[in-house]
């Protein structure tokens, strides 16, 4: 019998890889406007777009290290607590497991003869699971959490540098603008499709966002218009 793939099974490295990619897009995007916005020559364009890159790719993968490493350094917390407790009071914590399955809508005795059953067959792994909600799915994988989101913000980042690189220096707000909005668009809807989730909601809540950052950093640029040339 085939094993069935859920959604919920990618949620683990697709946050991070949406998240990273949103954030390659539009960082990227939008330090290239604001400079664009107080520059007439290419040259400070792009290169403030590579530095956000690099910067930002960096930032994002390190940063999204530290948090998932520590969601991951709670969870093994939780986990050698509930292994000391179960090796100390072994019978409170086989009442407190038959309790959770009672209160999930199983008899008493059903639910003790359950707690037993699963107790005997790994006391730690039903525990970590029914009372900790920790499981294989959700558990705290920070490499890969790292990898994911610092590749997406490159992948993503790279878009308005190429724009950037080749668009007309005249145009390059415009560009930049409509570009990305292109970008945006495209990645809500495998966003979407890839979560199995509505893609017109994902498309309008990204590029919605996406133009507000857009607009403020534009509006930053012109506010501070040193002509960088």
């Amino acid at each position: 019998m085939e094993t069935e793939k859920h959604y919920v099974m990618r949620s683990g490295w697709l946050r991070a890889a949406i998240l990273g990619a949103n954030d390659g897009i539009l960082s990227t995007a939008s330090i290239v406007i604001g400079v664009a916005a107080a520059s007439d020559t290419r040259e400070p364009i792009v290169l403030a777009g590579v530095a956000g890159l690099v910067a930002g790719a960096l930032s994002m993968a390190a940063g999204e290290y530290v948090s998932v490493s520590s969601q991951s350094d709670l969870e093994s917390a939780d986990l050698k607590r509930e292994a000391l407790e179960l090796k100390e009071t072994p019978e409170s914590e086989l009442t407190e497991l038959a309790k959770i399955y009672q209160e999930r809508g199983l008899s008493e005795a059903l639910s003790m003869k359950v707690a037993e059953e699963l107790t005997a067959h790994d006391a730690l792994g039903a525990h970590a699971r029914d009372e900790l909600g920790i499981n294989e799915i959700s558990q705290a994988k920070p490499l890969q959490a790292a990898a994911a989101s610092g590749g997406a913000f490159v992948f993503g980042g790279v878009l308005p540098v190429i724009v950037a690189m080749f668009g007309e220096v005249s145009l390059m707000i415009y560009l930049q603008y409509a570009f990305t909005i292109v970008f945006l668009i495209l990645l809500g809807s495998v966003a979407a499709k890839t979560g199995g989730s509505n893609i017109s909601k994902a498309v309008l809540r990204i590029t919605f966002w996406g133009t507000i950052a857009m607009g403020v950093t534009a509006l930053i640029g012109y506010l501070f218009g040193i002509n960088m040339a």
